[in-house]
Protein backbone atom coordinates (compact mmCIF):
# COMPACT_ATOMS: atom_id res chain seq x y z
CA UNK A 1 0.00 0.00 0.00
CA UNK A 2 0.93 3.48 -0.78
CA UNK A 3 -0.58 6.79 0.53
CA UNK A 4 -0.16 9.42 -1.32
CA UNK A 5 -0.81 12.24 -3.45
CA UNK A 6 0.44 13.52 -6.74
CA UNK A 7 2.11 17.12 -6.66
CA UNK A 8 -0.16 17.61 -3.25
CA UNK A 9 -3.18 16.07 -5.48
CA UNK A 10 -5.06 13.42 -3.23
CA UNK A 11 -7.05 12.17 -6.25
CA UNK A 12 -4.51 9.55 -7.92
CA UNK A 13 -6.86 7.71 -9.39
CA UNK A 14 -7.02 10.43 -11.97
CA UNK A 15 -3.54 10.29 -13.36
CA UNK A 16 -2.37 6.34 -13.74
CA UNK A 17 -3.91 3.55 -15.05
CA UNK A 18 -2.44 0.23 -14.21
CA UNK A 19 -2.49 -3.47 -14.72
CA UNK A 20 -0.74 -6.21 -13.77
CA UNK A 21 1.80 -5.72 -16.21
CA UNK A 22 2.48 -2.29 -16.48
CA UNK A 23 1.86 1.18 -15.15
CA UNK A 24 1.19 4.68 -17.55
CA UNK A 25 1.57 7.77 -15.63
CA UNK A 26 2.03 11.28 -17.08
CA UNK A 27 4.90 12.75 -18.39
CA UNK A 28 5.50 15.75 -15.82
CA UNK A 29 5.24 12.38 -12.78
CA UNK A 30 7.39 13.52 -10.46
CA UNK A 31 10.23 10.67 -10.34
CA UNK A 32 10.53 9.49 -7.15
CA UNK A 33 7.06 9.07 -6.69
CA UNK A 34 7.41 6.86 -10.21
CA UNK A 35 9.58 4.49 -8.29
CA UNK A 36 7.25 4.23 -5.34
CA UNK A 37 4.30 3.44 -7.99
CA UNK A 38 6.66 0.63 -9.16
CA UNK A 39 7.78 -0.36 -5.50
CA UNK A 40 4.16 -0.94 -4.63
CA UNK A 41 2.03 -2.25 -7.96
CA UNK A 42 5.55 -4.44 -8.91
CA UNK A 43 5.70 -3.41 -12.27
CA UNK A 44 7.10 -0.75 -14.38
CA UNK A 45 6.01 2.96 -14.81
CA UNK A 46 5.86 4.40 -17.86
CA UNK A 47 5.99 8.07 -18.22
CA UNK A 48 3.69 9.18 -21.40
CA UNK A 49 0.83 11.74 -21.50
CA UNK A 50 -3.15 10.98 -23.60
CA UNK A 51 -4.99 13.14 -25.11
CA UNK A 52 -2.45 16.07 -24.29
CA UNK A 53 -3.09 15.74 -21.03
CA UNK A 54 -1.45 13.82 -17.65
CA UNK A 55 -4.96 12.28 -17.00
CA UNK A 56 -4.75 9.06 -18.02
CA UNK A 57 -6.49 6.83 -15.37
CA UNK A 58 -9.87 9.16 -16.81
CA UNK A 59 -9.11 8.26 -20.72
CA UNK A 60 -8.30 4.73 -20.39
CA UNK A 61 -9.58 1.22 -19.53
CA UNK A 62 -8.83 -2.18 -19.86
CA UNK A 63 -7.60 -5.61 -18.38
CA UNK A 64 -4.50 -7.47 -18.28
CA UNK A 65 -5.51 -8.19 -22.28
CA UNK A 66 -5.92 -5.35 -24.05
CA UNK A 67 -6.00 -1.62 -23.14
CA UNK A 68 -8.83 0.86 -24.48
CA UNK A 69 -7.61 3.99 -25.98
CA UNK A 70 -9.55 6.94 -27.52
CA UNK A 71 -9.52 8.18 -30.93
CA UNK A 72 -8.18 11.24 -30.21
CA UNK A 73 -5.41 9.99 -28.60
CA UNK A 74 -2.29 12.12 -30.19
CA UNK A 75 0.13 10.40 -33.22
CA UNK A 76 3.02 10.39 -30.94
CA UNK A 77 1.13 9.16 -27.73
CA UNK A 78 -0.08 5.55 -30.20
CA UNK A 79 4.03 5.72 -30.75
CA UNK A 80 4.77 5.52 -27.37
CA UNK A 81 2.14 2.80 -26.71
CA UNK A 82 3.37 0.78 -30.05
CA UNK A 83 7.49 1.73 -28.38
CA UNK A 84 6.02 -0.38 -25.02
CA UNK A 85 4.52 -3.20 -26.98
CA UNK A 86 1.24 -2.77 -25.27
CA UNK A 87 -1.77 -4.33 -26.53
CA UNK A 88 -4.26 -1.59 -27.63
CA UNK A 89 -7.38 -0.77 -29.24
CA UNK A 90 -8.71 2.64 -30.43
CA UNK A 91 -12.32 3.38 -29.89
CA UNK A 92 -14.05 6.10 -31.28
CA UNK A 93 -16.93 7.73 -29.09
CA UNK A 94 -18.07 10.89 -28.09
CA UNK A 95 -17.80 9.52 -24.76
CA UNK A 96 -13.75 10.09 -24.72
CA UNK A 97 -13.07 9.44 -20.82
CA UNK A 98 -13.37 5.84 -20.97
CA UNK A 99 -11.91 5.50 -18.15
CA UNK A 100 -14.78 7.03 -16.32
CA UNK A 101 -17.31 5.35 -18.50
CA UNK A 102 -16.42 1.79 -18.51
CA UNK A 103 -15.58 -0.82 -15.53
CA UNK A 104 -13.47 -3.97 -16.45
CA UNK A 105 -12.08 -7.16 -15.34
CA UNK A 106 -11.66 -10.35 -16.95
CA UNK A 107 -14.33 -11.70 -16.48
CA UNK A 108 -16.67 -8.64 -17.70
CA UNK A 109 -17.72 -5.30 -18.54
CA UNK A 110 -19.80 -2.59 -17.51
CA UNK A 111 -20.81 0.33 -19.42
CA UNK A 112 -21.97 3.32 -19.42
CA UNK A 113 -25.70 3.34 -20.99
CA UNK A 114 -25.19 6.43 -23.17
CA UNK A 115 -22.59 5.20 -25.10
CA UNK A 116 -22.97 4.08 -28.57
CA UNK A 117 -24.27 0.60 -29.90
CA UNK A 118 -22.02 0.33 -32.37
CA UNK A 119 -18.76 1.17 -29.79
CA UNK A 120 -20.46 -1.24 -26.89
CA UNK A 121 -20.76 -4.12 -29.50
CA UNK A 122 -16.69 -3.31 -30.55
CA UNK A 123 -15.83 -3.24 -27.02
CA UNK A 124 -17.86 -6.61 -26.96
CA UNK A 125 -15.80 -7.72 -29.42
CA UNK A 126 -12.32 -6.69 -28.53
CA UNK A 127 -12.78 -7.75 -25.18
CA UNK A 128 -14.37 -11.09 -25.76
CA UNK A 129 -16.26 -10.94 -22.20
CA UNK A 130 -19.66 -10.33 -21.30
CA UNK A 131 -20.86 -6.40 -21.53
CA UNK A 132 -23.50 -5.42 -19.69
CA UNK A 133 -24.73 -1.21 -19.29
CA UNK A 134 -26.05 0.23 -15.99
CA UNK A 135 -26.18 3.01 -13.92
CA UNK A 136 -24.32 2.41 -10.06
CA UNK A 137 -25.91 4.74 -7.52
CA UNK A 138 -27.87 6.78 -10.11
CA UNK A 139 -25.02 7.85 -12.27
CA UNK A 140 -23.71 7.06 -15.81
CA UNK A 141 -19.99 7.18 -14.84
CA UNK A 142 -19.65 3.56 -13.98
CA UNK A 143 -15.85 3.60 -13.81
CA UNK A 144 -15.75 6.59 -11.96
CA UNK A 145 -17.96 4.86 -9.29
CA UNK A 146 -15.99 1.69 -8.72
CA UNK A 147 -12.45 0.37 -8.31
CA UNK A 148 -11.30 -3.13 -8.40
CA UNK A 149 -8.57 -6.25 -8.63
CA UNK A 150 -9.23 -9.90 -8.11
CA UNK A 151 -9.25 -9.61 -4.13
CA UNK A 152 -12.37 -7.07 -4.28
CA UNK A 153 -14.27 -4.27 -5.73
CA UNK A 154 -15.15 -0.73 -3.99
CA UNK A 155 -18.02 1.11 -5.09
CA UNK A 156 -20.00 4.27 -4.72
CA UNK A 157 -21.64 4.23 -1.06
CA UNK A 158 -25.06 4.99 -2.47
CA UNK A 159 -25.03 1.51 -4.82
CA UNK A 160 -28.20 0.06 -4.22
CA UNK A 161 -28.48 -3.51 -3.83
CA UNK A 162 -29.39 -4.19 -7.13
CA UNK A 163 -26.41 -1.94 -8.37
CA UNK A 164 -24.15 -4.24 -6.08
CA UNK A 165 -25.68 -7.81 -7.06
CA UNK A 166 -25.14 -6.59 -10.83
CA UNK A 167 -21.49 -5.82 -10.13
CA UNK A 168 -20.67 -9.22 -8.15
CA UNK A 169 -22.50 -11.18 -10.68
CA UNK A 170 -20.97 -9.73 -14.12
CA UNK A 171 -17.62 -9.47 -12.40
CA UNK A 172 -17.06 -12.23 -10.48
CA UNK A 173 -16.70 -9.87 -7.41
CA UNK A 174 -17.16 -9.05 -3.69
CA UNK A 175 -18.28 -5.45 -3.49
CA UNK A 176 -18.05 -3.30 -0.39
CA UNK A 177 -19.40 0.38 -0.66
CA UNK A 178 -16.99 3.60 0.08
CA UNK A 179 -15.65 6.61 -0.41
CA UNK A 180 -12.30 7.94 -0.75
CA UNK A 181 -10.02 11.39 0.51
CA UNK A 182 -12.61 12.24 3.10
CA UNK A 183 -16.26 11.30 1.65
CA UNK A 184 -16.05 11.53 -2.30
CA UNK A 185 -18.15 8.68 -3.25
CA UNK A 186 -16.45 8.40 -6.47
CA UNK A 187 -13.53 5.86 -5.61
CA UNK A 188 -11.90 5.20 -8.56
CA UNK A 189 -10.76 9.35 -8.85
CA UNK A 190 -8.30 8.70 -5.51
CA UNK A 191 -7.08 4.96 -5.76
CA UNK A 192 -4.67 3.06 -8.60
CA UNK A 193 -5.11 -0.36 -8.12
CA UNK A 194 -3.77 -3.99 -9.72
CA UNK A 195 -4.09 -7.52 -8.06
CA UNK A 196 -0.28 -6.71 -6.14
CA UNK A 197 -1.36 -3.84 -4.16
CA UNK A 198 -3.05 -0.60 -4.74
CA UNK A 199 -1.92 3.38 -4.08
CA UNK A 200 -4.72 5.70 -2.57
CA UNK A 201 -4.73 9.35 -2.07
CA UNK A 202 -3.63 10.67 1.31
CA UNK A 203 -6.45 12.74 2.53
CA UNK A 204 -8.52 9.33 3.22
CA UNK A 205 -9.45 9.01 6.55
CA UNK A 206 -8.89 5.78 8.66
CA UNK A 207 -12.39 4.21 8.69
CA UNK A 208 -11.90 4.73 4.52
CA UNK A 209 -8.32 3.52 4.72
CA UNK A 210 -9.75 0.02 6.46
CA UNK A 211 -12.02 -0.79 4.10
CA UNK A 212 -10.12 0.22 1.01
CA UNK A 213 -7.24 -2.14 2.90
CA UNK A 214 -9.87 -5.00 3.68
CA UNK A 215 -11.46 -5.03 0.37
CA UNK A 216 -8.42 -4.66 -2.37
CA UNK A 217 -5.96 -6.83 -0.25
CA UNK A 218 -9.31 -9.76 0.33
CA UNK A 219 -8.82 -9.31 4.28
Amino acid sequence: MLITTIRGNPNVGLYAYANDHYCLVGRDFPEKLAKEFEKTLKVPVHKMDICGTSLLGVFLAGNNHVLLVPDIAFPNEIQMLDKLKIKYELIKTKHTALGNNLLINEHGCLANPEMELEVLEKIHNILKIPLQTTIIAGVHVVGSSAVLNKKGCLIHRDASDEDIKLVEGLLKTKCEQCTVNMGNPYVKSGIVCNNHDYVVGEHSGGPELQVIDNTLRGR
